[in-house]
């Protein structure tokens, strides 16, 4: 048994939350007003797996995992709980969040001691399972599926449970092999293994031969890896600048043997940990934190921006959810969408006009945003207003703007007097901004003549976009009233008509911003260098066609290409860009917030990233990256036990024009579990900056499209050179626990 298993069962004997998740009790499951049910809830032995009852006789998926959680919320946070128990109910309820499209579980315990029990058992549960490193998440997924075979919990295995563990961990073995394996572990010759022979089976079946050779180069220490031996592994392979202490530190860290550790030396197994720690992986450790200048002017900056934030589906049916905008600032999205249309009762709702999109109240996702805005990034949050309301609504929306996210609403520009340029994030830390119409320039802030209480503004972007569609080509945009209060909080990022690059030049003040429909965006993008130049000094923001009624997107890097900084996406829609999204945020501390290219921020520079020409932008590199293999790719359809993958990766380089690129492995015949292929690509790199590269394995099938296994995608400058490894992600970005890719990775000078 692994240690972090042993530290797993030595917990459930002994932390009293734990004990009593472990024991069980009934809670109240809630759907809807009607839909209030009792159920048993039972952490079982594993301590990772909760089984809950189900009155529907056939439904087997009655069980989730603790990997499958992505957090716990105490009270009545969730849409349902909020409509369907009173208030008084509060310490009594909690949500279970799921990772991907599985519903939130909301339930109301019968003490607010139950409730406390609960939730506390459950986040240390999910602490414990993030605590893994990479190879302890392996070990764990490993030895659960092997508890999973013993069909008869007697801790032995026969021959028929190996056959069941292996087709379940998708490797697919003949009968021979199978039986030669069992063979060669069941020392005891009774048929079964059990105890140091399962132990066995698991170190012949977990044997990383890629790994052994590498290490055994370089363990020329008594058969072991000396720190001296370790410095010149990390310096000559890794193209690592560390000393003879930064050694000393991983054996220190990583080394498992005490014996070895003392020696100040580094084991097989402690190699392998390190390989699969934070500091082996494909990431630049310090790229996992604010590492960036935070103070420059906002237009400096690619910000992670979401579009119909409000909708957890498609544009036309789809519900509407506060939820969406805790999932989209939860993964550090930065500037987010409110469609804003008269509601009953005076009270104005967020949805998708026109639609059978559902309502959501718009003071209950100004709640959300103050509740969850500053969980992830601690950088400002720009609301970008869609407004359909009447003059009167429009000041109910101000007036709960104002009520409810208090100080954090900037209503004026920092400072005394008229700035001429953005401040940077650092200095809006905590700060809401919105994006909206405003009746004057924002001068008179600073002035005492400022009477108006209501005047027309064309409507806003994307409205007008669908109404000029059904309108002549020539036809005067529509007119809306827009009230002196909403007005007023419109500082940084007032919205203005584009007419040209010329225009927005010479006409239009810092703080006044277009946006873009990706294809007039695209249009633009055509003559990439007048683009880069606008947004050198204003902010431009893009949206995706409203012919994309699936909620599908549009490429963002070609924005990215151009300085675009609000490149906003539907966050709710797994897709490709999604990833690049994803992606390119992914340093920084996830921040939300990217410094653009210095040639992109300086008006010097002439960047064109269509038609590349010699500048500081050029810094050509040669990627050689070699695929060796992948572990423990999981299962797509688990309900099969025949069902194997056949995987098989594709490289993808996305950036400037020149530099887009893609190859890929051959695919390998029915093994998921330790698929090889030692496959190596070379990509000629010509502007590093702006590249973005993905990792994507999937299922050979020669009779339909294949089918997607997990990605893992980052930008190239955050890359570390040498032997890594590389996390997969599922289609909705969440981590897949056991599963990765091994590679070796050169990016030399051209």
């Amino acid at each position: 048994m692994s240690h972090s298993t042993e530290r797993k069962k030595n917990s459930l004997e002994t932390d009293a939350d734990l004990q009593y998740l472990v024991t069980g009790g009934k809670l109240t499951k809630v759907k809807s007003n009607s839909w209030k049910k009792k159920r048993f809830f039972q952490l079982q032995d594993d301590g990772e797996t909760i089984w809950h009852e189900s009155q529907k006789a056939l439904k087997r998926n009655n069980t989730f995992s603790i990997n499958d959680v992505e957090s716990v919320r105490r009270g009545r946070q969730s849409e349902v709980l909020q409509k369907f128990t009173d208030s008084s109910m509060e310490d009594l309820c909690f949500s279970i969040i799921f990772k991907g499209k599985r519903n939130t579980l909301d339930l109301v315990a019968s003490s607010p001691e139950d409730a406390k029990h609960w939730v506390t058992g459950l986040e240390k549960l999910i602490a414990s399972m993030q605590n893994l490193n990479t190879q302890q998440k392996s070990e764990h997924w490993i030895i659960s599926r092997m508890r999973r075979a013993d069909k008869n919990r007697d801790n032995v295995m026969t021959l028929k449970e190996v056959k069941h563990f292996l087709h379940d961990i998708n490797i697919e073995v003949n009968d021979m092999y199978a039986a030669k394996l069992f063979e060669a572990c069941d020392i005891s010759k009774s048929g079964a293994l059990e105890g140091e022979e399962i132990k066995h089976f698991y170190e012949l079946l977990t044997a990383r031969e890629e790994i052994e050779v590498i290490y055994g180069k370089y363990a020329l220490t008594a058969g072991q890896m000396s720190a001296s031996n370790l410095l010149d592994f990390l310096q000559k392979e890794q193209r690592e600048a560390v000393s003879l202490d930064y050694a000393l530190m991983l054996i220190e860290k990583y080394e498992p043997d005490s014996a070895a550790k003392q020696k100040k030396q580094m084991s097989r197994d402690g190699f392998l940990r390190y390989l699969t720690s934070a500091e082996g992986t494909v990431f630049n450790p310090a790229h996992k934190e604010v590492y960036q200048d935070m103070r420059q002017p906002l237009n400096n900056y690619f910000i992670s921006s979401s579009h119909n934030t409000y909708l957890m589906e498609d544009q036309l049916k789809g519900p509407s959810s506060t939820e969406a905008y805790i999932r989209a600032l939860t993964k550090g999205c930065r500037c987010v969408e409110l469609d804003c249309w008269d509601g009953p009762n005076g009270e104005p709702l967020i949805y998708h006009g026109h639609t059978l999109t559902s309502k959501v109240l718009f003071k209950d996702v100004i709640k959300a945003i103050r509740d969850y805005a500053f969980r992830t990034s601690e950088y400002p949050v720009i609301l970008s207003l869609e407004n359909h309301c009447s003059v009167e609504q429009q000041k109910v929306m101000a007036k709960h703007m104002t009520s409810i996210l208090g100080t954090a609403l900037l209503t004026r520009p920092l400072g005394k007097k008229m700035p001429t340029t953005f401040p940077g994030p650092e200095e809006l830390k905590g700060r809401i901004l919105v994006k909206g119409k405003r009746l004057n320039k924002l001068d008179v802030v600073f002035e005492d003549n400022s009477s108006v209480d209501v005047d027309s503004v064309s409507e806003e972007d994307e409205s007008a976009e669908a109404k000029e569609g059904e309108q002549k080509a020539k036809a005067k945009k529509s007119k809306i009233k827009l009230a002196k209060e909403l007005s007023d909080l419109v500082v940084y990022c007032k919205s203005v008509h584009f007419n040209s690059f010329e225009h927005s030049k010479e006409k239009q003040a810092f703080y006044e911003m277009a946006s873009f429909k990706e294809s007039k965006a695209k249009q633009l993008a055509e003559h990439s260098a007048e683009f880069v130049h606008h947004n050198i000094d204003k902010l431009s923001r893009i949206y995706p066609a409203g012919s994309r009624t699936d909620s599908s997107n549009y490429n963002p890097v070609q924005m990215w290409n151009s300085g675009c900084q609000i490149v906003a996406l539907n966050f709710q829609t797994p897709c490709k860009q999604m990833d690049l999204n994803q992606g390119r945020f992914l340093p920084n501390g996830k921040c939300g917030y990217i410094l653009k290219p210095h040639f992109m921020r300086i008006p010097d520079f002439n960047f064109d990233a269509c038609n590349l020409t010699s500048g500081r932008w050029l810094r050509k590199k040669n990627l050689h990256i070699m695929v060796i293999s992948a572990q423990q790719l999981p299962k797509l359809n688990k309900d099969k036990v025949s069902s194997i993958v056949d995987p098989f990766v594709r490289v993808e380089i996305h950036g400037v024009t020149a530099d887009k690129s893609s190859a890929q492995t051959a695919h390998i015949n029915n093994n998921g579990f330790n698929p090889m292929w030692n496959k190596t690509f070379v990509f000629a790199i010509n502007v590093p900056e702006l590249a973005i590269v993905r990792f994507v394995v999937e299922d050979y099938d020669p009779a339909s499209a294949n089918d997607f296994i997990g990605q893992y995608t980052l930008p190239f400058t955050s890359i570390q050179n040498g032997y890594r490894h590389i996390p997969l992600l599922t289609k909705c970005g969440n981590v897949i626990p056991s599963a990765g890719l091994f590679v070796h990775i050169m990016a030399l000078d051209d």
